[in-house]
């Protein structure tokens, strides 16, 4: 019944949809508790993951409790089929969005395989994450219009549909050998109501989508399934229009259960960009790549001094965060949040990802583009004057600016790049100047960045805490993995962050990150220790962790970006683009069995 909220809720009890403009989440039980249109970072019209089914939900399951559901994609695509059994019978409900062509649309179809079964729809709509009503009509009795301001959406069914306290519900039968499709689609209320569409012809067209981009896949390696589902998800996470990826498809969803690190990742984030450019290169996705890449150089454009480390999906820069107060949270985890005030902080490893993701698109056969030899000067010109100054960090912490470890060997990364492509191309430039530069950080990290008695880096000058973006540096070229102070680095992180096979970023309880301590192992960090594995000859438990992160994602592949080694679940917001990157590059350094920075660096 509505009104209710779901009780024992987890993360990865939700699968992915997509159309690669937004996506939705759809749970094990047939209901749709997240949407947003018409892109990610649009409002919601379904928030029940945020709160309870009055914020908005879709379901379609049986009237009767299933005896057993399972769910399957099919293939790499992302259509999802939910096998609902019964005493009755069995029916699969298939999800998918037909990839964007000018339209937006969500389809559900109801196929009966065996017996008969008796089910139930309960639709509510609430556009601005489940704040506002709209008025609904009834369409010639075959499914409803929603309005309410700019909006409009539109529901086509064959089944009959009525009106109980301001939530649309159906009941209805299905036997083997049926079909009962439901048809959603969403417009600008200003304009004509879109055409429906025709279920099962967009059913072909969909897998005929999915199917041609997994057969472009080039290699895979050992770990063809999670890989290419990993990949799958990118190309979910990806803003057609524009080729900028989301970090993720959800806001809010909490880090720690019930508690207040809970952020907004429709947006997307520079840091991302040479890890992604790297999985996409290695894997074929050149055009992806090279979509992704012009994506960034728009973005940066413009004054250094005023480079974000992320920006709306179509490059915008205003992205003021702001509580929703309405929305219970995720299981109690408050407060909501939309817009990510991250975005306004000064956080220095951008710099050097930047560098490092144009440098990852030129070994990878992309052309250069003009404009970046310009940019990039201007951005190391600026980089040069402020590389000193303490900075948020790569975890944009909420607390005081420190001089962060990783955001030195960050700057290092940056004019180190610069040098070798200019030596590479041939541009000229002032390439004596940014080699003094990279050494005078590199000697500065050497010095202030390590603690002789820890044996290791730490996470900030003057520190003894440990950091496990500490773990990047023999990735990205600062020191061979081979050198005492990597090796001692690797070993203390082993000890101190590493737990049950989980590696968390840093001790909340020992950083000032200006939030209360406490959140899930970084999956992405869990990665990067694998590779350090492999660095440094430890293949066998190389091998055995990878094992042990691929057994975290759920049942259809997907992962969050933390995960709880104490509760057995997953955190964070969902699925994380960061994570799924991380997987990819891991497996093909796995596969490899080589020094896997060789390749990057």
């Amino acid at each position: 019944m509505s009104g209710v909220a779901k009780p024992d809720r987890r993360i990865e009890d939700y699968a992915l949809l997509g159309d690669c403009a937004t996506a939705a989440l759809v749970g094990r039980d047939g209901s749709i508790d997240w949407l947003c249109w018409p892109r990610f970072d649009s409002s919601a019209c379904f928030a029940a993951l945020l709160g309870d089914p009055d914020n908005g939900r879709w379901l379609i399951a049986p009237k009767d409790t299933p005896l057993r559901t399972t769910r399957h994609y099919i293939d790499t695509s992302l259509i999802l089929v939910t096998v609902f059994e019964t005493a009755t019978g069995i029916v699969e409900l298939v999800d998918f969005m037909p990839p964007r062509d000018g339209r937006a649309d969500l389809v559900r179809l109801v196929r009966g395989v065996r017996g008969k079964v008796d089910l139930r729809t309960e639709f509510i709509l609430r556009f601005d994450y489940g704040s506002i009503v709209p008025w609904v009509e009834r369409l010639d009795g075959k499914g409803l219009r929603a309005i309410a301001g700019p909006e409009m959406a539109m529901l086509r069914t064959p089944i009959p549909l009525e009106g109980r306290d301001f939530t649309t519900v159906g009941e209805f039968a299905v036997s083997a050998g049926e079909v009962v499709p439901f048809v959603l689609s969403y417009g600008p209320s200003h304009l004509q109501p879109p055409e429906g569409v025709d279920p099962e012809r967009a059913l072909r067209e969909t897998k005929a989508f999915w199917h041609a981009w997994s057969n472009r896949c080039t290699s895979e390696g050992c770990w063809s399934e999670a890989v290419r589902r990993s990949l799958t998800v990118l190309k979910g996470l990806t803003y057609a229009p524009t080729g900028g990826i989301v970090a993720a498809a959800t806001t809010s969803l909490p880090e720690e259960a019930g508690g207040v690190r809970n952020w907004d990742y429709r947006y997307c984030w520079l840091r991302d960009a040479a890890f992604t450019l790297r999985a996409l290169g290695r894997a074929g996705y050149y055009e992806e790549a090279r979509q992704w890449r012009d994506w960034l150089l728009r973005a940066v454009a413009g004054s250094p001094d005023q480079l974000q480390i992320m920006y709306g999906l179509g490059g915008e820069r205003r992205l003021a965060e702001w509580e929703v107060d309405w929305l219970d949270g995720f299981d109690g985890a408050r407060p909501v949040r939309i817009g990510n005030a991250a975005s306004t902080q000064l956080q220095l490893d951008v710099f050097g990802e930047i560098a490092d993701a144009m440098f990852q698109a030129y070994e990878h056969g992309m052309t250069s583009v003009n404009r970046w030899s310009a940019i990039a000067r201007a951005l190391l010109d600026h980089l040069e004057t402020i590389w000193r100054e303490p900075d948020e960090g790569i975890w944009e912490v909420r607390g005081p600016r420190q001089c962060f470890t990783h955001s030195k060997v960050m700057a290092w990364v940056a004019f180190d790049r610069a040098v070798k492509s200019a030596e590479r191309l041939g541009v000229e430039s002032p390439i004596e100047r940014w080699r003094k530069v990279r050494d005078a950080i590199h000697e500065d990290v050497c010095s202030y960045g390590f603690d002789t008695e820890l044996g290791s880096f730490v996470q900030a000058y003057g520190s003894k805490v440990l950091d496990a973006s500490l773990l990047l540096l023999p990735i990205v070229g600062f020191l061979p993995p081979s050198d005492p102070r990597i090796v001692g680095t690797v070993r203390a992180i082993e000890r101190r962050l590493l737990v049950d096979g989980l590696v968390f970023r840093y001790d909340t309880g020992k950083t000032d990150d200006g939030l209360p301590p406490g959140e899930g192992a970084f999956l992405a960090c869990s990665f990067w220790f694998v590779d350090n594995l492999i660095l440094q000859g430890r293949v066998a438990e190389a091998h055995k962790m990878f094992e042990r992160l691929l057994a975290l994602r759920n049942d259809v592949g997907l992962l969050a970006e933390e995960y709880d080694p104490r509760a057995r679940r997953q955190m964070g917001n969902f699925p994380q683009a960061f994570s799924h990157v991380s997987l990819v590059n891991t497996a093909y350094n796995l596969s490899l069995c080589e020094n896997p920075s060789e390749e990057r660096v």
